[in-house]
């Protein structure tokens, strides 16, 4: 376990909700990885990422997944794909990412508390 936090930097972190609306493989990339367009709602509307997802999914099977994503990070260049978005998983046994996902739908923009 890491070092304790506040509730108040926990809030600080903005985790929402969005809809994968395009996944596309990403072969520059230098590790295996997915170009992500998630579609967070009207307030944030939709952003990009890069994940290193290829284990467990494929392009075709990600559109239209509800995801769970860091949306206040700075963007991040990778490669020539701007990763705006965070979007986050778990380890699985052979550290190969599972997404976090909501087990029922929501509204793309929810903000996890």
């Amino acid at each position: 376990m890491t070092e304790t936090i506040t509730y108040a930097d926990f809030e600080r972190v903005d985790i929402r909700v969005g809809t994968i609306i395009e996944a596309l493989p990403f072969p520059e990339a230098r590790k295996p990885a997915i170009k992500l367009r998630v579609d967070f709602g009207p307030e944030i509307g939709v952003k990009k990422s890069s994940a290193q997802i290829t284990v467990h999914y494929q392009p075709e099977t990600l559109v239209g997944r509800q995801v769970a994503a860091v949306v206040n990070f700075p963007p991040r260049q990778i490669g020539k794909w701007l990763s705006e978005v965070l979007v986050l998983g778990f380890p699985d046994a052979n550290d190969a990412v599972v997404l976090v996902s909501p087990t029922v739908p929501v509204p793309n923009g929810g903000k996890l508390f």
